[in-house]
């Protein structure tokens, strides 16, 4: 790795953030799933003995030889952008970057001693350098939170789960591992989505980006705000029945849908967090040793209170009845799972039934393929 202390100032003036510490950016659920993945019975076990098993060597002599290495002298804009995230950001070693060929629009950051950030020929060649730099800052905020060694036990237990598919009760277990890793990842999306929009500093780009990754290469064609309309309507659309869809449909995903990501990370840009963290006022990472639990947990609940609360997805409204004592439950429960109306207590649900789409299941891919799925971006 090399030292980016001295090098590479960004192309146009960004704010840079000293010492900031990587909980200035993560998501409340991001730091929510980790204690709950790590609560996981076994899981301690599991992590321990891969910890030493795991063919690092190997995959970091399998990029070297068969991708091309990010440098001075190739790829050389993505150098920069690199050199320009590890700036900002303050990471003081820059992470080695691969291009590899791949028509599928992706990236990851693996690794357990030090993380490798790899890219995808697809995703270099459709976004713009502008929407580049987000990509770039969303792997060095993966690298800066220490992301990649959980990465890299999903990359390979995915694969292992494959191999053992066949035993019985073998795969229960590591499917088990595997689901809550999942789950952690898709919230730590979240986090890195964030950690982008510090590097690039360009909402617009970041939105951009997403929107590719969906739709490909016909921005002329698309809008950005009718994109975030496709998130506010997805969440709040149908019936409870479309609720557990949806849930069945993301449970196979490393990444959340782009469309939530993209909403996910304008909220976030609206908050006054996002300005005080602008303006300076951040974590710093010398102070994480001195950080309470208490408070993160407290953090985390808050969340996932107001999420409950504001949530205009059914399910989520129905749990913030049940948690506020809503009388008529049989009648709640009825009206959202048939889609009824009614002008009793159950009120109206927001409609029928309607198609949610079918379950993604690209995540079958062998290691060291990332198990994101085709056009997960990152």
């Amino acid at each position: 790795m090399t030292d980016a202390g001295d090098k590479s100032v960004p192309s146009r003036q960004r704010r840079r953030f000293p010492g900031i510490s990587s909980r200035a950016y993560e998501h409340p659920a991001d730091r929510s799933a980790l204690v709950a993945l790590r609560r996981l019975s076994g899981f301690d076990t599991v992590f321990k003995a891969l910890s030493g098993l795991l063919p690092e060597r190997s995959l970091r002599l399998l990029f070297l030889s068969d991708s091309v290495r990010v440098s001075d002298a190739q790829f050389t804009h993505l150098n920069d952008m690199l050199r320009d995230a590890c700036y900002i950001l303050d990471l003081r070693k820059v992470p080695p970057m691969y291009v590899t060929q791949d028509p599928r629009p992706n990236a990851m950051c693996i690794g357990l001693d030090e993380p490798i950030i790899v890219v995808t020929t697809g995703l270099v060649e459709l976004l713009d350098e502008e929407e580049m730099r987000a990509v770039v800052g969303h792997e060095v905020g993966h690298a800066l939170s220490g992301h990649s060694v959980y990465r890299t036990i999903l990359l390979f237990l995915t694969n292992l789960a494959l191999k053992v598919a066949w035993i019985p009760l073998g795969n229960v277990a590591i499917m088990a591992i595997v689901t809550a890793l999942r789950e952690w990842f898709r919230k730590s999306e979240l986090s890195a989505d964030r950690a982008g929009l510090l590097v690039g500093q360009d909402l617009r780009a970041s939105m951009r980006g997403l929107m590719k990754i969906a739709g490909g290469n016909h921005l002329h064609e698309m809008n950005v705000d009718a994109f975030l309309a496709q998130a506010d309507e997805y969440e709040k659309s149908g019936d409870l029945r479309d609720s557990v869809l949806k849930i069945l449909n993301v449970l196979p995903r490393t990444h959340p849908f782009t469309t939530v990501r993209a909403a996910e990370l304008k909220k976030w840009s609206e908050t006054r967090d996002f300005q005080r963290l602008m303006d300076g006022h951040y974590p710093k990472r010398d102070e994480d040793k001195d950080t309470s639990v208490t408070d993160s947990f407290r953090e985390s609940a808050t969340h996932y209170a107001d999420t409950v609360r504001t949530s205009k997805d059914p399910l989520m409204k129905l749990v913030g009845d049940i948690a506020g004592g809503a009388g008529d439950l049989g009648g709640k429960l009825r009206d959202r799972f048939t889609g009824g109306g009614g002008s009793g207590s159950g009120g109206p649900s927001g409609g029928g039934s309607r198609p949610s789409g079918t379950t993604d299941g690209s995540d079958q891919q062998r290691w060291p393929k990332d198990p994101g799925e085709p056009g997960s971006g990152s």
